[in-house]
């Protein structure tokens, strides 16, 4: 029986009037194999990516750097081969020049895989697409598992950030550049210590403690009280203190059933990890039976700690919190007390420029007053010092307690200013 052929149309049989966007775009393609094959002896499948494996061209971008992976060539002459980008660099935010994603092709000789930005043009537009090849099946598989340990890696002493966008989940990376420890959290010891245990049991060992007491290996607490007190120090100082990624999920009015989705699609390949939603009372009524759906789902949640914040509880829908598999538990960060009030003021070294006496007077004055405001506090004592050589704590507090008083009524217009935000017909 004569052999037949693995496909029906093949590039040298075309003639362009007849198939003239597959000629172009083949021909680019072909030149991509015979060179690929030309500088690694090797004969690659190429592979389409319906899963939209960002991970693998970040882990890509970091290998770059590393000299992990070896950049074959570029491919067009007059298209770019470099890029400048704005990062963080210790402390500062500086520009880097990096090596171009698109009209490049590396190679990762280790797992005989090859990855590929290419420009397409077509007759009014251009955009770059991005092609894998591999040996074969097993040999990219095998790839999938080292990107996504490295990008687990990667995600160390950072923070990954996805925003719900019109156009999709835009993902960033933000580097934790002032550690914040557990000590710094102004938190009540025993609520402080329940909320760290249970993190700390959730990533011992990859969750032995669940293995152990047969509980299933997923976690949901929410935070919730009035803005100012602290949830994103927690948040933070939990990302700086664990060994595992931590993702940060913005809810906007784009949140869709779509975007829920693919979010919980990334942290699954990544967990175990923290997955942090805040202000998760702004989830659109659209698309909330998507996401409680998602929490339901058997795996859904697998590996995945589940952190909701929120300042306004009485908007929580009472279904998130009262089912098990949702949010296990729920914790109010309150306003401090006077103790922790002193405590906050006594780490901020307040006592370089005014006597202990005048930070046990602060503490004592300041009820109702959030670490925020604290903060505030002591920059404005800090700036007075440092002008003036003198502080008047008094005048302070004030301003600080009518501006909290106009806050929470909304009156922040007076007599004498009767002006208006916006347009005025």
């Amino acid at each position: 029986m004569k052999k037949t052929s693995n496909f029906i149309i093949h590039l040298n049989e075309n003639e362009q009037h007849h198939l003239r966007y597959y000629q172009d775009y083949s021909y680019a393609l072909d030149r991509v194999n015979r060179y690929i094959t030309e500088k690694t002896g090797l004969s690659l499948k190429m592979y389409s990516d319906e899963e939209g494996q960002e991970e693998m061209w970040n882990v890509l971008d970091d290998d770059m750097t590393h000299g992990k992976v070896q950049l074959l060539s570029h491919i067009f002459d007059h298209v770019e081969t470099g890029r400048i980008t704005y990062e963080q660099n210790g402390m500062k935010q500086v520009f880097v020049t990096k090596p171009s994603l698109n009209n490049s092709i590396y190679f990762y000789e280790d797992y005989k895989v090859a990855l590929v930005g290419l420009p397409i043009y077509q007759a009014h537009s251009n955009y770059p697409h991005n092609f894998i090849y591999a040996e074969n099946d097993q040999a990219l598989l095998e790839f999938f598992t080292y990107v996504y340990k490295r990008q687990r890696n990667i995600m160390q002493n950072s923070v990954s950030v996805f925003t719900d966008t019109e156009e999709g989940v835009e993902r960033t990376r933000e580097k934790i550049t002032a550690q914040i420890s557990r000590d710094d959290v102004l938190l009540e010891e025993n609520l402080k210590n329940e909320i760290y245990r249970s993190i700390d049991e959730f990533f011992n060992e990859s969750g032995d403690f669940f293995k152990t007491y047969n509980i299933p290996y997923k976690r949901g607490i929410l935070l919730y009280g009035p803005p100012g007190n602290g949830k994103t120090t927690l948040v933070k100082s939990i990302a700086g203190s664990i060994t595992a990624p931590v993702a940060y999920w913005q809810i906007t009015e784009y949140t869709t059933s779509y975007s829920i989705k693919e979010v919980f699609s990334i942290v699954a390949k990544l967990a175990p990890m923290v997955l942090v939603i805040e202000d998760i009372d702004s989830m659109p009524e659209s698309a909330r039976s998507v996401f409680l759906n998602i929490l339901d789902g058997a795996t859904s949640k697998e590996g995945i700690f589940l952190i909701g914040t929120t300042n306004y509880p009485e908007r929580i829908d009472p279904a998130l919190i009262n089912r098990a598999g949702r949010f296990d538990r729920a914790y109010e960060i309150k306003t401090p007390s006077q103790k922790l009030r002193l405590k906050y003021l006594q780490l901020k070294k307040m006592e370089a420029f005014i006597s202990k006496e005048e930070i046990a007077y602060i503490a004592e004055q300041t009820d109702k007053f959030s670490v925020a405001q604290l903060n505030e506090l002591y920059t404005s004592a800090a700036l007075q010092w440092h002008y003036e050589s003198r502080i008047d704590i008094d005048r302070i507090i004030d301003n600080l307690a009518e501006a909290n008083k106009k806050s929470q009524k909304r009156e922040w217009q007076t007599d004498e200013f009767d002006t208006k935000v916006g347009f005025g017909f």
